[in-house]
């Protein structure tokens, strides 16, 4: 994941806010993107959701699939949604937090003036995320992929494989394959470790599991992870960054595999990873 400059001179962006998006954040994002002589779309359901301040963007009905930039203004929800929208293309997307944690955001909110002067005008660089994906279907996850009981089913029954060989099998409320980017969201609940950005491989954790010998782990980017549902009876639910994606029958496996260079995120000059860390987990602990 190393830093890659951005282009100067921003002609074109996109625009992606959460439910509940701030009046005065997009009116500053207007301002600024017209400052700086860059055209900032969005689509009608999105403007619709800002009523009157919505006035300078360009409307249309589908965003280009090739802006300069992807602007957000949200949370790490939102910010996923724009990575996953422009995943496995060059689109950097730079987002004001508007959320809580807000872990990917470049800026917070308490610096939207001076941090879109710099996104417009191309002054930032872009870091490359992997994804973790399943059967190699087109739509990799950025943050992780859960294996879950349903919520009114009896504890899951998981058997897991790295290289072939057979690791474990556990009896749990689920199982977490976490990405680096993702390793700070469910993989952290569940204890497991941390991975800074730039490190390839990804994370396995264990939601509540009902053993002492079931350990996170880290896992080498060209091995393949493989879950098998050993229950009886439930199925177990498999979702991608927190979306629900399918069902995994009794005796069935799937094969998770790490993917490199899934999507870009726009971080400022300077940026690190373990300031971040502390800024944005340490204040939880005040």
């Amino acid at each position: 994941m190393s830093a890659i400059e951005a282009p100067a001179g921003l002609r074109t962006a996109v625009l992606m806010t959460h439910a509940l998006p701030e009046t005065e954040g997009l009116r500053a994002a207007v301002r600024l993107a017209q400052a700086g002589s860059c055209e900032l779309y969005a689509t009608p359901e999105e403007a619709a959701k800002h009523g009157d301040a919505a006035d300078g963007l360009e409307v249309v009905d589908e965003l280009p699939p090739a802006p300069d930039l992807c602007l957000v203004l949200g949370g790490d929800g939102t910010i996923l949604r724009a990575l996953r929208h422009f995943a496995g293309t060059p689109v950097p997307v730079f987002a004001v937090n508007f959320g809580r944690i807000g872990f990917l955001a470049a800026v917070g909110r308490d610096e939207i003036e001076s941090g879109l002067e710099r996104a417009f005008g191309g002054d930032f660089e872009t870091v490359s995320l992997p994804g973790l994906e399943i059967d190699g279907e087109s739509s990799p996850a950025l943050n992780d992929i859960t294996f879950s009981r349903p919520p009114q089913g009896a504890v899951a029954e998981l058997a897991y494989r790295l290289g072939g060989v057979e690791i474990g099998h556990v009896r749990c409320d689920g199982l977490v394959a976490a990405t680096p980017a993702g390793s700070t969201g469910y993989n952290l609940a569940n204890a497991g470790p941390i991975l800074a950005w730039g490190v390839e491989g990804f994370a396995v954790s264990f939601i509540a599991p009902h053993t002492l010998t079931a350990r996170a782990l880290v896992v080498a980017p060209d091995d393949v992870l493989q879950v098998r549902n050993a229950g009886q009876r439930d199925p177990v639910e498999v979702a991608f960054d927190g979306r629900h994606e399918r069902e995994l029958a009794v005796g069935d496996e799937l094969e998770v595999r790490f993917r490199d260079g899934v999507s870009r995120l726009a971080q400022l000059s300077g940026a690190n990873f373990y300031t971040r860390l502390r800024e944005k987990f340490g204040q939880l602990a005040g």
